[in-house]
């Protein structure tokens, strides 16, 4: 399993408590009048964040986890992860771990095997794990 997976999935309740409605990630600002109050959170006043605010806020944040070997003084120089980048790597992950083309599929939502490729590269080292493992008992190297 996905270490960041399990850590995410034991993080959530706690930032979600005991709510059972409002938006749970929220601007600095209070919201504009005429806001649906479904994306409004009462006792604050703040409004949902949009996707695209949040994929900025994500990007920036996740700079330098993205660019282990830079300098925090290149900051504005560098990528951050994206969640297009995120669902690349995760792909590559299940392809890794040996999803089949099928699961693949679904999980990406493509049409075609083909069009994993862009997605799904397994590298070298977990092509030939993938081999040794499927390899006629008589012929596996230890």
């Amino acid at each position: 399993m996905d270490p960041l997976a399990s850590g995410t999935a034991q993080l959530l309740p706690r930032l979600i408590a005991r709510r059972t409605r409002c938006p749970l990630f929220l601007t600095d600002r209070r919201s504009p009048a005429g806001m649906p109050t479904s994306d409004v959170r009462p006792e604050t006043g703040r409004a949902r964040l949009t996707y695209r605010r949040a994929e900025e806020i994500f990007e920036e944040n996740t700079r330098l986890l993205a660019n282990p070997l830079a300098s925090p003084e290149d900051i504005e120089d560098l990528d951050g992860w994206t969640r297009h980048r995120l669902r690349h790597s995760a792909l590559t992950h299940d392809a890794e771990g040996g999803s089949s083309p099928p699961m693949l599929l679904a999980r990406s939502r493509q049409a075609s095997v083909r069009s994993l490729e862009r997605y799904a590269r397994p590298g070298v080292d977990s092509a030939a794990r993938h081999i040794a493992e499927r390899a006629p008992a008589g012929r596996r190297r230890t």
